[in-house]
């Protein structure tokens, strides 16, 4: 069904979409798939029509993003790890903007950009070792903006002036930058909500629900407003846990 080669109006489609969502490096055509990648997301996708009208297919081969974009793959041939369909141009974009936030960001993205900025600088004193953890906090911030798809998930704030990277398990006790850049060690939260996780007076649980210590003042827990639980992957709660168990429950005794 697929059309092969693809015609000229649906070869502009399927690139214009691959563009316009950060994957800009055209890789070819091979039975009626466009491949394309991006230099700053890993993993490469594929895009193919049956004509201009639709529907229009989708292919991807990053494992992360197929755990994680929440959409249910068609079963059709094509290359890649998982296939989709979509009726229309716009519901493709949507899922494609998605894919990107995902793919710069799992699941070692963050580190290897880390690495790459900060290969060769001198981490001698105290100073030099305090602008290499900087960098990495700007990065680990980034992209928990593009993961959490740049809105605290608890009360839906946007604006990056009151949004905080929140480490689940606090870079000075993380064993390796591997963990410490991990967006699954991370939350985006608006700034009351951080100050109250970084200083243990919240945790959440396995549903993603909050919990609040009795440190906490009645005022204070009225202020803390959400609109719904964390949306969690396994990995976020084995460290969620952590937090409940070393940070959480210690403050509470």
């Amino acid at each position: 069904m697929i059309e092969t080669p693809q015609s000229f109006v649906v070869s502009t489609e399927c690139q214009k979409a691959a563009e316009q969502h950060g994957f800009r490096r055209a890789l070819g055509e091979e039975n009626g798939w466009a491949a394309f990648q991006s230099t700053t997301a890993q993993g490469t996708i594929w895009l193919a029509s049956i004509g201009v009208s639709g529907p229009w297919f989708l292919a991807i081969d990053h494992a992360g993003v197929v755990e994680e974009l929440g959409v249910s793959p068609t079963e059709m041939p094509g290359p890649g790890l998982a296939q989709y369909t979509f009726d229309s141009l716009g519901l493709l974009y949507t899922v494609l903007s998605r894919i990107y936030q995902l793919a710069a960001s799992l699941p070692d993205a963050p580190l290897r950009e880390f690495r790459d900025k900060t290969n060769g600088l001198p981490q001698t004193t105290e100073a030099e070792r305090l602008i290499i953890q900087r960098v990495g906090q700007d990065i680990f911030r980034a992209r928990l903006m593009d993961y959490w798809q740049g809105h605290c998930p608890l009360t839906g704030i946007t604006d990056p002036a009151l949004l905080r990277a929140s480490h689940i398990i606090p870079w000075s006790e993380c064993d390796s930058d591997a963990e410490r850049l991990d967006v699954h060690n991370g939350l985006l939260l608006s700034a009351l909500w951080d100050a109250a996780f970084d200083r243990a007076l919240v945790a959440f649980g396995d549903d993603g629900q909050p919990q609040f210590s009795p440190n906490l003042s009645v005022p204070a827990r009225a202020e803390l407003r959400w609109r719904g639980p964390l949306l969690l992957t396994a990995k976020h709660r084995a460290r969620l846990a952590w937090h409940r168990t070393h940070r959480f429950r210690t403050a509470i005794a």
